[in-house]
């Protein structure tokens, strides 16, 4: 007996109904990217494994997916790297290519690659799959896509506002009404890594910082200390983990705490900018909330960092985040490039609005029209008939053979198709068609040559 097939963990199938929920989420985030003026790319699935690693600290690291060499790859390596065991040693001579992590980083390769070819400011948006090793769990994927949207090639700060714009309209226009987007800026953070004398330790500082809302203050000083940052250190940044009050407040308890930091200070200069900017334009139904204690753990993020956060009462962790890395390309050779960019969480934002029941009633709809089949002289028929009312631009089809019609109208019913059309010998000597509607029952008579009159009827 043949195994029963399965599929990896931390990857789905999805049925056209969850399909064309995700789609709706795509084309109407996609609406607004354009609408903003970005431009579409595409990057492999894959790339060189140089081109991934080292971009994303070492917990980044330790979730690409590496692809093994083809052919006999264990054959090239020598018995001693074989026998040390040591992956480190070992993943690099049989694996020189990875699954992407993200899509920043690829976009930064391929403002490199094409920096000839691409017109500075560069505003692109990008809508595809991305592969981590990571624990399986409620809204967190192996295989999920990211709808990410940057620009490089410019360092105003009005790109961040328009960003918070652009989370505002898309989320807006999906009904997810009350997200927060909570925003804080890198140069704080390593202006407070400074001031408490943890300056060389700033990556740990961050990244335990930025599990404050998951794990807790009490963890997160745990785990401080465990990647040597002093008591006393933790106990100079403690202001951080209780700060309260409105953006004004925060920031002006910011400048007392970093006054002798020069780095902390434009950073605090940067938010009050920004903050101001958004204040004085409007929102639509997002508010946009200032987080010290946001630090969102990737290393090539230099200003400010942002994060949405899911409307109240929805357990979800972040729906969308991202932020300004201004040297992002210089990894890859070509300096002082300025770029910021965020992300839509496509997955998270599908899990809130079907919490929610946010999903319009016509995305169940995935059939306009059924003729039903009565046999080979009718159905052919059917067939043109249902050719003209495709031209017309209704989603039409036809029951491919001549069942039962118990069978067919029970078809019509599981796809929750509201139009069904009737095409037998008495429509044809008549020279007409017969419309059910499903949900009332009520019949009506066209003429055969007006499909284009139906379909206006019914849309």
């Amino acid at each position: 007996m043949a195994q029963k097939p399965s599929i990896p963990k931390g990857t789905r199938d999805f049925s056209p109904a969850e399909v064309a929920k995700r789609n709706y989420i795509i084309q109407t985030i996609k609406k607004h990217f354009e609408i903003y003026g970005f431009q579409p790319i595409e990057t492999p699935s894959f790339e060189n494994s140089e081109t991934l690693m080292g971009k994303y600290g070492d917990e980044g690291d330790r979730l690409i997916f590496k692809i093994l060499n083809s052919g006999d790859f264990i054959s090239k390596v020598d018995d001693v790297t074989y026998s040390s065991k040591n992956s480190a040693l070992l993943t690099p001579k049989i694996s020189e290519k990875a699954l992407r992590y993200d899509l920043t980083v690829p976009f930064a390769r391929y403002v490199v690659m094409h920096q000839n070819e691409i017109d500075f400011p560069f505003k692109r948006y990008q809508i595809q799959p991305v592969w981590r090793a990571d624990r399986p769990q409620k809204g967190r994927f192996r295989e999920f896509y990211q709808c990410d949207a940057d620009v490089v090639g410019a360092n105003s700060l009005l790109q961040e506002v328009e960003f918070v714009q652009l989370y505002d309209a898309v989320f807006t226009d999906l009904g997810l009404k009350g997200t927060t987007i909570k925003i804080n800026n890198r140069k704080i953070l390593s202006g407070i890594a400074e001031v408490i004398g943890a300056k060389h330790l700033l990556v740990d500082f961050t990244v335990a910082l930025d599990k404050l809302d998951k794990i807790g203050e009490g963890k997160v000083k745990e785990e401080m200390l465990e990647k040597g940052i002093s008591e006393s250190a933790i106990e100079k940044a403690r202001p951080l983990f209780s700060i309260a009050g409105t953006a004004s407040e925060q920031l002006e308890r910011l400048r007392g705490l970093l006054a002798d930091s020069e780095i902390g200070m434009a950073g605090v200069g940067e938010l009050d900018e920004i903050i101001s900017t958004v204040e004085n334009i409007g929102l639509q139904s997002a508010q946009l909330q200032l987080d010290v204690t946001l630090a969102r753990g990737l290393n090539y993020y230099t200003g400010a960092i942002f994060e949405v956060a899911a409307p109240e009462g929805v357990q979800m962790g972040s729906i969308g985040g991202g932020g300004r890395y201004d040297d992002l390309t210089g990894i890859f050779g070509l300096k002082d490039v300025s770029g910021v960019g965020i992300s839509f969480g496509l997955d998270r934002i599908y899990l809130v609005m079907e919490e929610l029941n946010l999903f319009p009633d016509s995305l169940d709809t995935s059939l306009d029209v059924l003729c039903l089949n009565f046999g080979e002289k009718e159905g052919l028929e059917a067939l043109k008939l249902v050719a003209s009312m495709r031209k017309a631009g209704l989603r039409a089809d036809l029951y491919p053979t001549a069942a039962k019609m118990q069978k067919q109208f029970k078809y019509a019913d599981k796809r929750g198709v509201p139009y069904v059309v009737l095409l037998g010998e008495e429509e044809l000597k008549a020279g007409a068609f017969v419309v059910k509607e499903m949900k009332s029952g009520q019949h009506k008579t066209y003429a055969l040559d007006t499909a284009a009159v139906f379909a206006k009827d019914i849309s």
